[in-house]
C-alpha cells in the first residue's frame, strides 16, 4: 500500500521549508504572494529535463510577477549538488531550494524513485529522489492547482500556466477537484 496522498484543493498543504542554494532558507508560512506561491519541485542536477524546465522558468520569472506569483524550485538534491545546479545552469534569479526528505516529497504527493545509474548527461542519479511536480497554492495556504508526474516527461509548460493565470485571475476561477467522495 502506498503512503502517497494527494492534496486535495481548497484544502491547506503541508509546511514546506529548506535551505536556499543561494544562501539562507525558504518557507512556504513566509510568502506573501499577491495571487499564490508556484511551487515546482525538480528530480535534480542529473536530470537533463529538468534543466530545460528550470531555464524556461528562470526567463518568465518577471511574466510571473507581474501576475502576483512567488516562485520557487525545490530538489531533493543535498546543498552540493543543489549549488552545482544553480550554478552550471546558470539559475541565478531563481530561488533553488534543496535537501527535501522523501516524507515530505510524499507529504506532498510526489512519486519516489530509486536512482538507476547515469543519465544521458553524465551525472549518476542519487539513490533515491522524487518525480517533478508543480503546485500553486494560495496565499491562505490552500492548494489551488497540481500536477504530479511519475516520469520526467510531459510536464506543465510555463506559458500555458501563464496563460490560464491570466483567465483565472480575470474570472476569479476557484480551484476545482475539490470533492472527497464520490456522489
Amino acid at each position: 500500500m502506498s503512503d502517497i496522498t494527494p492534496l486535495i484543493p481548497r484544502q491547506q498543504v503541508p509546511g514546506l521549508n529548506v535551505s536556499l542554494a543561494s544562501g539562507g532558507t525558504w518557507s512556504l508560512a513566509d510568502q506573501t504572494p499577491e495571487n499564490f506561491t508556484m511551487v515546482v519541485f525538480y528530480r535534480g542536477l542529473h536530470c537533463p529535463i529538468c534543466k530545460n524546465q528550470l531555464l524556461d522558468l528562470q526567463k518568465k520569472l518577471p511574466e510571473f510577477a507581474k501576475r502576483g506569483v512567488q516562485v520557487v524550485a525545490i530538489s531533493s538534491d543535498g546543498a552540493e549538488r543543489a549549488e552545482q545546479t544553480k550554478s552550471e545552469w546558470g539559475l541565478n534569479e531563481l530561488d533553488l531550494g534543496y535537501g527535501i526528505d522523501m516524507a515530505t516529497a510524499r507529504q506532498w504527493g510526489l512519486y519516489v524513485s530509486n536512482g538507476i545509474g547515469t543519465t544521458s548527461i553524465g551525472v549518476e542519479e542519487p539513490g533515491i529522489f522524487s518525480e517533478p511536480g508543480l503546485f500553486l497554492v494560495r496565499p491562505d495556504g490552500t492548494l489551488y492547482f497540481a500536477s504530479v508526474q511519475t516520469m520526467p516527461f510531459a510536464r506543465p509548460h510555463f506559458a500555458e500556466i501563464l496563460g490560464a493565470l491570466d483567465f483565472v485571475l480575470a474570472k476569479g476561477y476557484p480551484a476545482r477537484g475539490e470533492v472527497e467522495t464520490a456522489a
